[in-house]
């Protein structure tokens, strides 16, 4: 696979020249940057030439009042037509903004240009409902509104998609080693049942990661950042639209010894599309991306080791040469065809992965996933009423060539298991949108999945564990959207999630009961939830509140060896308080010209309120994994030239359980940084970014367990301070 993946970039290295005389021809311009709904600080505008229609027929005013939407669509670059297949991002903002729940969507000038961006946690860390935080090299514990709590690796519970194509396996795992956040435009967050439209169902909701195309303006660049602990990462883009067709290519080359022993790592990921339009209502594209990530992993630790000595790795870990090294192809394809009143969007995809991770044993697995998508849009008037519906299907298959072998110092030992893993996942989805005022919207949908799991054990000597299930679930959706005026919206909804387990949900072990992976029952949610959120020229608010029952939840209620053993919770409650302001609290403190510097605050706070309710084993105990209170702020000042600096704070203000049964914790911690840069929207900008100035020693994250004790290994330190610095062109 490691050839094949250096193969590949060497021939999307070489079309760069291509694409590089494609934008040649392409007219470029700059384009005003809208900021999410969350939290972003807005950017200076500037002048953009109007692009001109897709086509000449002009649509009737009944039609445009009834689209009057919270913003203006943002045009591609002056005199080149728009992609039909990948949205701007203020037409991905409007479509967003059409569900009765918690989403957000943020735009690259929200990471790219203002911070390292090295990690998921930098593109997320201002969307108030996330908390992502780093473990070693790129990998991160994710969770939405309390979900994947009991995963102590990988991610499960949310979604993750790229240009709307699974990364995730398909039996539902996740990893992050494959996202590139030097190479999205923008990023939309569905939070739970709210992703229906997207066809994710799961309690923590989906996440797509989008990648720019040859007819976005500014498509060439290149990028360095560099910085403490060895940190540095090139990146390179090309691109450019010729008539009918387009292209864009972005490379990166990633490289850090790490803050902590053997956390050593290094990256090159190469993502790229080409898209060709049939005529101004019909688009295809074809999509790349191959990764290449070879990562040590320092491990978990005891609270004390974490505490006061952040940077030793577990020993264990060094003994066995612990690594997390993964070789990708994905290959895709989606055309849109757009009629008058009806949009049609289908593909197909394949992703081939080759995952080589010695840590308790040598895992070598081999995955090959593929699928295919469809989904129409109908917006049309219904009797003088506004409707909209969305219908689709999707399916996801796969299988997993797994094998483990004993780790040997990291070497390949004799073998310890051998199975082939398959997984099948059809879903068909419905979602209506009646507009009986012509600001309020009445949305009701379902999805319907099938979805099964089949093992075939190869490696007899230890028994049988083949075994095969299958689920049929169904999940519907009902709310109301209320567009109080162009730039507020309130919305409630009440949605059902259901989570088919992985083959990693199981019980073994002395002491404990024998519970193999085809007795374990989907996850299943209701949740309800109320909000409002805007955007004004000096404020974007953000405030939701929600709460989950759940049945029969993936949780940690069993130990072995020291590990958790996944199974099914009886009656969970997850609910909480999602808050975000983007607010000019000053302006023209210097210049008080036509367009005043200002004194910018950012804010994301997150309530978490997740228990066990009248649990056998842990009555209404706390579930562990997450801190109660989560606070992420930036105070900054921002000049029409572009020149930008201010301080920020990441604030846990209490500590959290890591165990089901309540007996150990983590600490509080407040993380002090502070940045400067200039970003004027031109083709250069530049930063320096100082993070934990205080060199704070403190717990990032944490594993579970159903019952912890004091030297339980469970602890991820936190990187020490840590100063970063970036350079960027483009045209």
């Amino acid at each position: 696979m490691s050839s094949v993946v250096t193969r590949l970039r060497s021939i999307m290295l070489a079309s760069a020249a291509m694409l590089v005389s494609l934008s040649a021809q392409a007219q470029t311009a700059s384009q005003s940057a809208l900021p999410p709904v969350t939290i972003d600080a807005p950017q200076q505008k500037r002048a953009v030439a109007p692009r001109p229609p897709r086509n000449a027929a002009v649509a009737p005013s009944s039609r445009a009042s009834r689209r009057a939407a919270v913003v203006v669509t943002q045009p591609d670059a002056p005199g080149v037509p728009g992609s039909l297949t990948v949205l701007t991002a203020q037409q991905a903002l409007r479509e967003i903004q059409q569900t009765p729940g918690g989403v957000a969507l943020v735009t690259a000038d929200a990471w790219k240009n203002s911070t390292v961006g090295n990690s998921i946690k930098d593109i997320l860390d201002y969307v108030p409902g996330v908390f992502a935080q780093p473990k070693w090299g790129d990998d991160t514990r994710l969770s939405i509104r309390g979900s994947s709590l009991s995963r102590n690796f990988h991610l499960r519970g949310v979604q993750l998609y790229m240009d709307g194509i699974p990364i995730n396996t398909a039996d539902g795992y996740g990893d992050f080693q494959e996202i590139d956040p030097s190479a999205y435009k923008y990023v939309e967050v569905y939070k739970g049942g709210n992703a229906l439209r997207f066809g994710a169902n799961s309690l923590g909701g989906a996440i797509n990661f989008v990648t720019p195309t040859g007819r976005d303006p500014f498509p060439n660049g290149a990028s360095l950042d560099f910085g403490a602990f060895g940190y540095r990462r090139l990146q390179a883009n090309a691109g450019g639209a010729n008539g009918p067709w387009d292209g864009y290519i972005t490379a990166s080359n990633q490289e850090a010894s790490g803050f902590r022993d053997h956390s050593d790592g290094h990256s090159t990921r190469v993502s790229g599309n080409v898209g060709y339009q049939f005529s101004p209502d019909a688009e295809t594209r074809f999509y790349l991306n191959a990764n290449e990530v070879r990562q040590r992993i320092p491990g978990s630790v005891t609270k004390q080791s974490a505490l006061t000595s952040p940077t030793t790795a577990a020993a264990g870990n060094v003994t066995l040469d612990q690594q997390r090294n993964i070789d990708t192809v994905r290959l895709a394809n989606k055309t849109t065809l757009r009629f008058d009143d009806t949009t049609v969007e289908f593909g197909a995809f394949g992703v081939d992965r080759h995952l080589m991770h010695p840590i308790f044993q040598w895992l070598d697995y081999h995955y090959q996933d593929y699928g295919g998508f469809a989904k129409a849009t109908d917006d049309r008037n219904i009797g003088g009423f506004r409707n909209v519906l969305v219908a689709g299907v999707n399916v996801i298959n796969g299988r997993i060539d797994n094998k483990q072998y004993v780790n040997v110092g990291g070497q390949k030992g004799a073998l310890a298991s051998s199975s082939i893993d398959s997984s099948k996942n059809t879903s068909v989805y419905v979602e209506d949108s009646f507009y009986f005022l012509p600001t309020v919207a009445a949305v009701a949908g379902t999805q319907f999945l099938y979805a099964t799991r089949n093992r075939q054990d190869r490696f007899l000597s230890d028994g049988d564990q083949s075994g095969s299930t299958s689920f049929s679930l169904w999940s519907p959706k009902g709310g109301l959207l209320w567009n109080i005026d162009p730039t507020w919206q309130a919305y409630g909804n009440v949605s059902r999630s259901a989570e088919v387990p992985s083959f990693g949900e199981s019980a073994s072990g002395p002491g404990i009961p024998t519970i193999p992976f085809t007795s374990i029952r989907p996850q299943t949610a209701t949740t309800y939830e109320i909000g409002t959120r805007g955007k004004r020229p000096d404020l974007t608010w953000e405030l939701g509140f929600y709460r989950a029952n759940i049945r029969n939840e993936l949780q940690c209620l069993y130990s072995a060896s020291g590990n958790c053993n996944v199974t099914n919770a009886d009656r969970t409650i997850h609910q909480g308080i999602e808050a975000g302001v983007g607010a000019a609290l000053f302006k023209g403190l210097f210049d008080t010209g036509p367009a005043p510097d200002k004194l910018w605050l950012n804010l994301a706070y997150t309530l978490n309120d997740f228990r066990f309710d009248n649990d056998v084993l842990y009555g209404n105990n706390v579930l562990p994994g997450a801190p109660r209170h989560y606070l992420r702020a930036e105070l900054l000042y921002k000049h029409a030239n572009g020149f930008y600096m201010g301080p920020n704070l990441e604030w846990v203000p209490e500590s959290y359980y890591v165990d089901s049964a309540n007996t150990l914790k983590t600490e509080p911690y407040a993380l002090l940084g502070l940045k400067a840069g200039i970003d004027n929207g031109g083709p250069v900008s530049a930063y320096i970014e100082a993070r934990n100035i205080t060199n704070k020693a403190y717990i990032a994250s944490a594993s579970i367990l159903d019952k912890a004790t004091a030297s339980s290994a469970l602890f991820e330190p936190g990187t020490g301070r840590a100063v970063y610095a970036g350079m960027k062109y483009r045209w």
